[in-house]
């Protein structure tokens, strides 16, 4: 099996269409093609439905641009942080310079109010963990 970065495994998984259009919407897309390694807690279509009606649209509108770049940073941790090293950790800093809590609750991890679904989905610059919401900085 062929390893892709972080943006081709996310679009090539097919449930990730609202974060690939959000992260070019917000000029990401050739951040996360780089070299990395990032570990980004990659919230899905579902998530990314649970926020409130029109945020997504809004969000997405060029003056709001800068509002976007902050969520999708708020996702993202430099280095490679694969499950066992989260189980490790209570908080990481994020590329936008926030922190993030990570507890286990009854066997899951958390990070904040995001439940990891699935973790540990390696890529050529890092490693993605989906979350079944968006985590948005406090």
């Amino acid at each position: 099996m062929i390893m892709l970065d972080i943006v081709d495994t996310a679009v090539g998984a097919g449930s990730f269409k609202t974060l690939a259009a959000a992260l070019g919407a917000a000029g990401l897309v050739e951040t996360l093609k780089g070299s990395g390694p990032f570990t980004v807690f990659a919230p899905t279509d579902d998530a990314f439905a649970k926020l409130p009606a029109g945020t997504v649209e809004s969000l997405l509108l060029p003056e709001n641009k800068s509002k976007l770049v902050g969520i999708l940073t708020h996702h993202v941790v430099a280095g490679k942080v694969t499950a066992a090293d989260v189980m490790k950790l209570t908080t990481a800093t994020t590329v936008a310079a926030k922190p993030i809590t990570i507890a286990v609750k009854d066997g899951k991890v958390m990070i904040d109010k995001a439940t990891v679904t699935t973790a540990d989905i390696h890529c050529t610059n890092g490693v993605i963990h989906i979350v079944d919401s968006v985590i948005l900085p406090s």
